[in-house]
This record gives C-alpha cells, sequence and structure tokens, in this order.
C-alpha cells in the first residue's frame, strides 16, 4: 500500500514543487536547475559509485561482510535513478543519499529491522552437501543420564 501511495505522492509533490518555483523564477531558469541538478548529480554519482565500487571490492578481498558496500551501492544506484528524474523532491532525495553520513543512517536503520540468516565467504559452498565419502559408520551405546562419570574432566567436556 505504501508503495502505491510513493506512486501517487511523489508525481503530485513534483508537480506542486514545479508550480511554486516556475511562478518564483519563471520558467528558463527553473527547467535550467533541473537540467543543472541532473549534470550535477551525474558527476558525483559517478565519484560516489567508484568509492562503494572500490569498498565492495576491498570487501572481498578481506573476506569481511560485503553488506554494507552493496547496501552503499544500491543506495547510490537509486540515488541516480532520482537525479535524473526531473524534479526537485526526487534530486533533493537522490543529493541527501549520495552524502555517506545519510547512507550509514539508512543502513543502520534497514540493519535493525532486517535479519540476515546467513552469510558464507566461499563461493559455492552448500552447508548440506551430502558426499558419500563423507559418511562414518560407527557403533553407539546408550548410556544412563543418571551416572556420574568418575574420572576428573578433562578440560575438553564439560560435566
Amino acid at each position: 500500500m505504501w508503495l502505491l501511495v510513493a506512486f501517487i505522492a511523489v508525481p503530485l509533490i513534483e508537480i506542486a514543487l514545479f508550480i511554486q518555483v516556475g511562478g518564483a523564477i519563471g520558467l528558463w531558469p527553473t527547467l535550467l536547475i533541473v537540467v543543472l541538478t541532473a549534470m550535477i548529480g551525474t558527476s558525483l554519482l559517478r565519484n560516489q559509485g567508484a568509492l562503494a565500487l572500490n569498498n565492495l571490492r576491498s570487501s572481498f578481498n578481506d573476506l569481511r561482510d560485503p553488506t554494507e558496500p552493496l547496501a552503499h551501492g544500491a543506495m547510490i544506484l537509486f540515488s541516480g535513478a532520482l537525479l535524473l528524474t526531473p524534479g526537485f523532491f526526487t534530486d533533493a532525495i537522490g543529493f541527501s543519499l549520495l552524502i555517506p553520513a545519510v547512507r550509514h543512517a539508512v543502513f543502520a536503520y534497514v540493519r535493525r529491522r532486517v535479519t540476515v540468516q546467513g552469510f558464507s565467504a566461499h563461493p559455492g559452498h552448500q552447508p548440506h552437501h551430502n558426499d558419500p565419502s563423507d559418511i562414518i559408520d560407527g557403533d553407539y551405546q546408550e548410556v544412563d543420564e543418571t551416572k556420574r562419570p568418575t574420572h576428573t574432566p578433562s578440560g575438553w567436556t564439560k560435566h
């Protein structure tokens, strides 16, 4: 439902801002501002995107969790789409997402609300791999839990 509201509200906000700014400074200065913000945003996007890509590469090289660099890259990509969309409201959101402190705050907020199930730094690693050579045959004997061991713990077990 919130996505429907966003698709309706954002164009209405943009139209209202175009009318207000265009009425205050005129048509041509308004259009010039929209084109300039798209050009400046593209330049900033290129620089921030290169930094995010370097951070992602270093996290892969150091075998660190790439979640944060990937999230920053996604936010930079989203900000680029917003900056290329004509409008003052989308430009404001796009420029704010190019600020690293804003991205950190958004990432921290999302991280608190999302639970990650697992992460593996080894590509193609499958934890539930059933290989016949991994099977070990053995015998077992049930031990009554009421019995206490007669020896002292070795330090390797907890009893």
